[in-house]
């Protein structure tokens, strides 16, 4: 399909499985990593299963002045991730993560790291760093403005960088 046939395809919402299909298809592998970033390797299908079919439901909302498809289609997404670890979060308490004498690799578990951070910092590292979003389509999906993405970025990275260090 020609890139203007395309965009002019996608112009409207879609009103049929086969049209909603093929618009959203492009974003599959994006909202795929996104969810592996954002819970287990496990629940990433069922997130993501759970973004579209959302999606499906709210196609009407959709409003391409607001965003592009794609950060529509990965806020959905972060916020199936959400519900999902809300629904899996163990009753159990963590043990102490800190431990005193850490080899190299330990030190630069960058994977365990990011897993530390506040779920907010988490969610604007992942989409920016890993799913390699803009600020402004990071703020989308975060729902908040570009300044608030660019100062939990500056955050997240001093965090990092405390747990990196040890």
């Amino acid at each position: 399909m020609s890139r203007r046939r395309a965009s002019r395809a996608f112009d409207q919402v879609p009103d049929s499985t086969e049209a909603f299909a093929e618009w959203i298809g492009p974003h599959l592998t994006v909202m795929a990593r996104l969810a592996a970033r954002l819970t287990s390797d496990s629940d990433r299908d069922d997130v993501v299963q759970e973004a579209l079919l959302r999606a499906w439901k709210k196609r009407s909302q959709y409003d391409s002045t607001r965003g592009s498809l794609r950060t529509w289609l990965l806020a959905i997404t972060a916020d199936q991730a959400r519900r999902s670890r809300r629904r899996a979060r163990p009753i159990s308490v963590v043990a102490d993560l800190t431990m005193p004498n850490r080899s190299l690799d330990e030190r630069l578990d960058v994977e365990g790291a990011v897993s530390r951070l506040p779920p907010r910092q988490r969610l604007a590292v992942n989409c920016f760093y890993f799913v390699d979003l803009s600020i402004t389509e990071t703020a989308t999906v975060m729902r908040c403005s570009p300044g608030t993405v660019k100062s939990t970025l500056a955050d997240a990275r001093h965090r990092l960088k405390e747990l990196l260090d040890g």
